[in-house]
């Protein structure tokens, strides 16, 4: 399939691109950018052409798909549109800043019958796979609480663009960003919240927060707590689950104690772990080109706006 790159803005652009290029089963064929010079430098880079016109872009039959990682401001028009126009659509989380705009983007994306993938990484890890396991075997009973903390120094180190910390272009900071991976995976472990709750704070003085808990309150009486900010040293990826049988950590590996176990905390063998799940780029590719399944679909997408747009009324 031929592909065009939709955008730099995002960190996670340049990285994609490569994986892109990369990937058997696709070429990169053109680059438009809200910004034609970080434009036209990036179609360079890539060997490809630069369209200057969105619409001429789109227009063009040879490009069989578009990967999106513009301002997420921006996503409903160029996601619509390229629905509209009947191009395959790979985007960068979040969907849309409001869940009335994702849900105008569902429609188009079904009516249109085209393939769509969102970027939910942590959902492909050898290491949450094998605590999604643990779970759905019993080994944890019902689970009553889980706590994801995913957090690095950018505000503080300041490597993040200025860019990222526009509330027009990104909706918030560190949660609608770095939180969507929490959001998301409290979703799949917990299922959709019934009540959600936040703090949000801003240690440096940018325009959005950089220091951000939510917490969310399930109907069986679970409770979710999601911890990001851009403003930690040194911490981890934290993933931790609590049920009625057992306990799990995700931290550097996994490690768990469980009836079976005696109540002993144990270190996870590495046959213990499932193989890591194509990232969603390659999930996008291969059901483009040969009708795979892609996991990481336009509901989940939809569903993630929802309850961010949950996280940030809870913040008011």
């Amino acid at each position: 399939m031929k592909i065009a790159m939709v955008s730099s803005w995002h960190v996670h652009a340049k990285g994609y691109g490569n994986e892109f290029k990369a990937m058997p089963g696709c070429e990169i064929a053109a680059v438009w950018d809200e910004n034609s010079a970080a434009g036209r430098e990036w179609a360079d880079e890539l060997g490809c052409k630069f369209v200057e016109n969105y619409d001429d872009l789109l227009a063009d039959s040879d490009i069989d798909g578009v990967a999106i990682s513009s301002p997420t401001s921006m996503h409903p028009e160029l996601i619509i549109k390229a629905a509209n126009s009947g191009k395959h659509i790979f985007t960068e989380k979040v969907l849309a800043i409001k869940l009335e705009d994702a849900l105008k983007i569902r429609e188009a994306v079904v009516a249109n019958g085209v393939k769509f993938a969102i970027s939910f990484p942590h959902r492909c890890r050898a290491d949450i796979l094998l605590a999604k396991k643990m779970q759905d075997s019993g080994a944890l009973g019902e689970l009553t609480y889980a706590r994801v903390r995913n957090v690095h120094n950018g505000s503080i180190g300041n490597w993040l663009p200025p860019h990222f910390y526009n509330k027009e272009q990104c909706g918030g900071g560190a949660m609608i960003d770095l939180g969507a991976h929490s959001i998301y995976l409290m979703e799949w472990f917990l299922g959709k919240p019934t009540r959600v709750v936040s703090a949000f704070t801003n240690y440096t003085p940018r325009e959005v927060e950089d220091n951000a808990v939510t917490v969310l309150s399930y109907e069986n009486g679970a409770l979710g707590v999601a911890e990001t900010g851009f403003v930690s040293v040194n911490t981890p990826f934290t993933l931790e689950l609590g049920g009625t049988k057992g306990t799990l950590t995700v931290r550097d590996g996994v490690t768990y104690a469980t009836e079976a176990t005696g109540g002993k905390w144990v270190e996870a063998s590495a046959s213990e772990y499932p193989s890591v799940l194509p990232s969603a780029l390659q999930q996008w590719v291969s059901a483009c080109n040969d009708g795979a399944e892609i996991i990481f679909d336009i509901d989940l997408a939809v569903s993630l706006t929802e309850v961010m747009a949950m996280a940030y009324e809870g913040a008011k």
